[in-house]
């Protein structure tokens, strides 16, 4: 929902614009369907063309949303590391244990997403983008839980403990997560505890 605000004759007027269902349908249609692919074929393989036919969308549908087929996949990779901002504000009152299971329970209820997106050579700059999101919340954690040893350069333990995450996320989902996301939650979350 966007809100509008309007100057009119020194009265405020706030407008409230609902995005249409059918712009909804389509925006959903258009990034399953290059998900979808990006499962079949390389990235630079896909076409405008392509993602339309498998969305069953007209190309100048998406060209009404994104520049680019660039530019839908920046969005949808921005879409999901937000989404993840979002659960860590409040999950970082949790602890370590129960926080994760709501991140892996996010992993594994958007699975095409992250399994596209981990095993695809097309986009490598979601792993990174994802190291970089994981490694600010842990810095985060770092400084207000203060316990950080001394020994360590905090860079170095971020930069470990954000790529071992990244690398059980992708062995979890490529492996097709042989474990539930409680049982990966007691696991990882006990590691993170020992870091924390």
């Amino acid at each position: 929902m966007i809100l509008f605000m309007t100057l009119w004759m020194g009265l405020v007027i706030l407008t409230v614009s609902k995005v249409d269902r059918r712009v909804l349908k389509s925006r959903e249609a258009i990034k399953n369907a290059v998900l979808e692919l990006m499962s079949e074929k390389t990235f630079d393989e896909i076409t405008i063309q392509d993602i339309a036919d498998r969305a069953n969308v007209n190309r100048s549908t998406i060209y009404l949303h994104y520049t680019d087929k660039f530019d839908l996949l920046d969005k949808l990779i921005e879409e999901h590391i937000e989404e993840m901002r979002n659960i860590a504000e409040w999950a970082c009152e949790l602890d370590w244990i129960e926080a994760t299971r709501i991140f892996f329970e996010y992993f594994e209820s958007h699975y095409l997403f992250f399994s596209t997106m981990l095993a695809s050579k097309g986009a490598p700059s979601f792993r990174s983008r994802f190291l970089e999101y994981l490694i600010g919340s842990f810095r985060s954690e770092l400084h207000k839980e203060g316990t950080k040893d001394q020994r360590i350069d905090e860079d170095v333990m971020l930069r470990f403990i954000g790529t071992a995450y990244v690398g059980v996320v992708e062995w979890w989902i490529t492996t097709g997560m042989p474990y539930s996301p409680a049982v990966m939650a007691q696991q990882v979350g006990l590691l993170l505890e020992r870091h924390f």
